[in-house]
């Protein structure tokens, strides 16, 4: 972890769960971490809490279903920081009903954040590091199991972001990456079963 010692990781979903770990972690190992999340006041409590540390947590109100905040953030970070040398796509949700009793409108929700945002940070963090010439970046796609039940109360397992991972097996490896930067998908479900085992 030492040669990521000041430099610069985007952790979405930063405000609780697996993202705030994730930040305060790379935080502890010396690294500038945006965290960005719709709950400011969490971000700048856990920036406060981290003061001190090798590193430092950088609080961005930034609501990722909304491309011109994104976007916006991703300037932020480019005039404040630099640019981004690590991404770690973790906000995520589901709403928590049966495929049957869903609705498109919820449906829309989950994409716009699971597959449309993942997108968007996964696209301009690429293009952030070729800009400055970094070739030892890192995305990583935090992605979350849900159940989903038909109505015959047979659950069926998809992936909140299946489409993401259609997506990033197909398309990324043809976009001009060096090899040295790494795309990786974690599913985290199987990821706590690793540690708790």
């Amino acid at each position: 972890m030492e040669r990521w010692s000041g430099r610069v990781a985007l952790v979405t979903g930063a405000s609780m769960g697996i993202g705030a770990s994730v930040a305060r972690r790379l935080v502890a190992e010396g690294m500038k971490v945006v965290g960005a999340a719709r709950s400011i006041d969490k971000l700048l409590a856990m920036a406060d809490e981290l003061k001190g540390q090798r590193g430092a947590l950088i609080p961005i109100k930034c609501d990722l279903t909304k491309d011109e905040e994104v976007l916006a953030m991703f300037a932020k970070i480019k005039k404040d920081l630099g640019g981004v040398d690590v991404c770690i796509n973790n906000a995520g949700f589901a709403h928590n009903k049966s495929l049957l009793e869903g609705s498109p409108k919820e449906w829309r929700e989950m994409m716009d954040l699971n597959v449309v945002a993942l997108c968007l940070c996964t696209r301009e963090s690429i293009a952030s590091m070729r800009e400055r010439g970094v070739d030892d970046g890192h995305i990583i796609h935090i992605s979350r199991y849900a159940w989903f039940r038909l109505g015959s109360g047979l659950p069926v397992v998809v992936t909140v972001q299946i489409s993401t991972q259609m997506y990033q097996a197909k398309k990324l490896p043809r976009i001009s990456v060096p090899s040295s930067r790494n795309i990786v998908n974690i599913t985290a479900n199987f990821f706590f079963s690793m540690i708790n085992s």
